[in-house]
């Protein structure tokens, strides 16, 4: 029996097109069997599709959030929810009151730690799947990698793009809970700018070979490679400085002794890229594929992990992994705003183990 889907969001995205139209699998084009039936959606820019989708696709569009999840009804009658922005606590009122829940994916991050924190509370306490995040712990890596269940990990960094500090601290976060028993929160952060960003760096603080590994897994390098089309090695050659205006720098304490460095190079490169330095010294890094838009294809690997917990009840991966990045996400910001300060997190005391499977997207 196809499933009924219900749609909360402040603006209608291209991510609803993919229960509505499909998306390409595994060399096939896959339809879901997955029916939206409603929508709630309170923003109507300019260029809204929303409207335009309803006719083509036979959906209504309902003027609250209630009425959308209840079909227009007295009582919850949809299989699963597709959610974006703030809405989550009405969600959560209707399954209360209704006395059941459906699965929900939550569109990027849950916002602020105390609302995340009390939405996979309330997950946990109604018995209802929830998958948050963004596409980018799902989609391609080049090369194909997996860092090995179990590992120990002496040193960890991510490189990403402004202003997608989200984005890179989660897929930074998807690679090392697989480390030793699991993750077991973080202890405190820092976010330091500017000159200061490459002085962490003279000093040692941030690893120069780790940052060298992961660039050299961009497709995107900017300055001399798009003016004349030349290689660089963007560490050794200096040319980092030159190219990024306002470096920043994330540094994450895990409480099980990990220290792990987000650096947001916007100038530099376009894409996010990771390595890490395993016990014994080896250096394992990738790219994790953004492909180009319109199309944006990355998001069928998302479509395809959210359709998974839609039909078979399960998340695929812990609602943890999304709490303890808007978390840490939070202290970081915390950190910017009060000078660079080193921010003791006791609130991120956030444990969970990783899938043993890997969830990435590899066909």
């Amino acid at each position: 029996m196809t499933g009924r889907l219900a749609v909360v969001t402040p603006v209608y995205s291209y991510l609803v097109d993919r229960f509505l139209i499909g998306y390409p699998s595994a060399g096939r084009w896959h339809r879901p069997d997955i029916k939206v039936v409603s929508l709630y959606a309170n923003q109507k820019p300019e260029g809204d599709l929303s409207a335009q989708r309803a006719a083509e696709f036979g959906f209504r569009i309902y003027p609250t959030i209630a009425e959308a999840l209840r079909y227009g009804g007295e009582k919850l009658a949809v299989d699963a929810v597709l959610m974006a922005g703030d809405f989550a606590k009405p969600c959560v009122e209707v399954f209360e009151a209704d006395g059941r829940g459906v699965p929900v994916y939550h569109d990027m991050q849950l916002s602020g730690f105390e609302n995340a924190k009390w939405m996979v509370e309330s997950a946990r306490r109604l018995n209802f799947p929830l998958l948050a995040g963004s596409p980018l712990p799902v989609t391609w890596r080049l090369p194909d990698i997996e860092l090995p269940l179990g590992c120990e990990i002496e040193d960890a960094l991510m490189v990403g793009p402004g202003p997608s500090d989200y984005q890179a601290l989660e897929a930074m976060q998807a690679m090392i809970e697989r480390r030793g028993n699991g993750e077991t929160g973080v202890r405190a952060v820092q976010t330091i700018e500017g000159d200061e960003v490459w002085k962490a760096g003279d000093d040692g603080r941030w690893s120069k070979p780790l940052l060298t590994a992961a660039l050299s897994r961009s497709d995107t390098p900017q300055g001399l490679t798009l003016n004349d089309g030349r290689t660089q090695d963007l560490v050794g050659s200096g040319e980092l400085p030159k190219l990024v205006r306002k470096p920043a720098a994330y540094f994450v304490e895990h409480r099980d002794g990990l220290r792990t460095t987000l650096l947001m190079l916007n100038g530099a490169v376009k894409d996010f890229t990771f390595a890490a330095r395993l016990k014994g010294g080896n250096i394992m890094s990738t790219q994790f594929l953004l492909t180009p838009e319109p199309d944006a294809t990355y998001s069928a690997c998302l479509a395809g992990k959210i359709e998974e917990m839609f039909v078979t009840g399960k998340a695929p991966y812990p609602a943890e992994r999304a709490l303890i990045v808007a978390g840490m996400l939070e202290s970081c910001q915390n950190s910017q705003s009060h000078g660079s300060r080193r921010v003791e997190t006791p609130h991120l005391t956030v444990k969970y183990q990783a899938p043993p499977n890997s969830q990435y997207c590899r066909s």
